[in-house]
């Protein structure tokens, strides 16, 4: 099985003013899909082009092979990613918004603290909401292709914090971008149905 650029869950205009057309296509078109070559690639060098992309996250985590891992997660986190987002308002419901007051006292204080951690991150990376093995919601954020995949915690939202996320629409002001994503395009839905379902998402094949 051959990894394959996904499409976008949503037209490359649909979640302006917060993240252009511009940016979706050269972050999707040219960042994602060369992780997507890279990766293939990679894998066919090692006899591994049949695996699922999560096989091969967790092999090259597993066996310290950093070259695959850096492409293989980034394909994946990337994949998270656009779905994390999201053209429509949404907002915690369910189980999730009852976890989030038990553990974080309020929807508005996740918010501030994953703004924080997604600003504060220094240097390229993920800042995510994930469910820790005290099956408690936490907030965390890896560098460059870090991503909970390969430990025990279950990843229900992610915000892309590499400057090309943002960089075309926002310069260098990860705030803005940050907190305009936190405002208006994050996908809580999706946070609630990776929550539900107990497993990590799986990259679409």
């Amino acid at each position: 099985m051959t990894i394959s650029l996904m499409n976008l869950p949503y037209p490359h205009n649909a979640l302006e003013p917060v993240i252009s057309a511009a940016t979706l296509e050269v972050h999707h078109g040219k960042h994602h899909q060369a992780y997507v070559t890279k990766t293939n690639a990679l894998a066919a060098e090692k006899g591994m082009e049949g695996s699922s992309l999560e096989t091969l996250v967790r092999w090259a985590a597993s066996n310290q092979d950093r070259g695959l891992f850096n492409q293989a997660a980034q394909v994946w986190n990337h994949g998270f990613y656009w779905f994390s987002l999201s053209p429509d308002r949404t907002s915690p419901a369910g189980d999730l918004q009852t976890r989030i007051n038990t553990d974080f006292g309020s929807a508005e204080q996740l918010i501030a603290k994953l703004a924080e951690a997604a600003v504060g991150h220094f240097a390229s990376g993920w800042a995510w909401l994930v469910l820790g093995e005290d099956d408690k919601l936490a907030i965390e954020t890896t560098n460059d292709a870090g991503t909970p995949l390969v430990s025990n915690r279950l990843p229900l939202l992610t915000i892309d914090v590499w400057e090309h996320a943002y960089y075309l629409d926002r310069k260098n002001d990860r705030k803005a971008y940050v907190e305009a994503v936190l405002e208006r395009t994050l996908n809580w839905d999706f946070a609630l149905a990776n929550l539900v379902r107990k497993e990590a998402w799986t990259y679409p094949a």
